[in-house]
């Protein structure tokens, strides 16, 4: 792990969003899913130790920011989300990536009045492309239930708005 983690990420990206309807339903098939665009704007700061984007979600009609930090001291990344439609900052998840380039993140959180183990996957990772994921479990980390897939895309110099 190093405090330029997040420089891929720095940029205008196209996102392709599939969640669940419901976050806490394990029930599979395809009509338990959304698909929805969204555009993400990103930068680095602190000489890397730093990481900041917005996204918006047209169609969805909201967006939200990402924070994240490197602590140098424990060599971890804590990731804070806020959302605008509840102008609250949700409590972080923290971790890093590993040599295989995955970043794992995990954290204490609640979703409609429960309390879920949160964990963050980023993935897939080029100089145009990233994957990342969103799962909750309900049993401290026992199973998962992955609720929010996000695909980005880099926009050429061209495609920028």
């Amino acid at each position: 792990m190093t405090n330029n983690d997040f420089a891929f990420l720095t940029g205008t990206y196209d996102v392709a969003n599939r969640w669940r309807k419901d976050f806490l339903d394990p029930t599979e098939g395809d009509d338990r899913w959304e698909e929805f665009p969204g555009i993400t704007r990103a930068s680095v700061h602190f000489d890397g130790a730093a990481s900041f984007d917005e996204i918006e979600f047209p169609t969805k009609g909201f967006s939200g920011l990402t924070l994240r930090l490197f602590n140098p001291a424990t060599a971890q990344w804590s990731l804070y989300w806020a959302s605008k439609r509840t102008g609250t900052l949700f409590p972080p998840v923290t971790g890093g990536f590993g040599a295989d380039g995955i970043g794992v993140f995990h954290g204490d959180d609640e979703h409609d009045g429960r309390k879920v183990r949160a964990r963050f996957i980023w993935s897939g990772i080029t100089a145009d492309r990233a994957h990342w994921e969103q799962a909750f479990s309900l049993d401290d980390g026992q199973t998962w239930i992955t609720n929010w897939h996000m695909d980005f895309t880099r926009r050429t110099a061209t495609d920028r708005a």
